[in-house]
């Protein structure tokens, strides 16, 4: 896969997470503390699922290489 094809590739799937956090916002799993004037937002479920989506998009790119 070339240099082309593979950043059309990475933008679409931008694209695509871009579009799914608009609508979904905030993910079940997403903690948020409010105490006084003071918030903590602690996105546990978000981490995870930004982590699987990177894992898998280094995994094709490397495949490709």
């Amino acid at each position: 896969m070339n240099m082309g094809k593979m950043f059309i590739v990475l933008g679409m799937v931008f694209i695509i997470i871009g579009i799914f956090w608009t609508f979904i916002g905030k993910l079940p799993g997403d903690f948020t503390f409010k105490k006084g004037n003071v918030t903590f937002h602690f996105p546990l479920m978000t981490s995870i699922v930004v982590s699987i989506i990177l894992s898998l998009l280094f995994l094709l790119i490397n495949k490709f290489r």
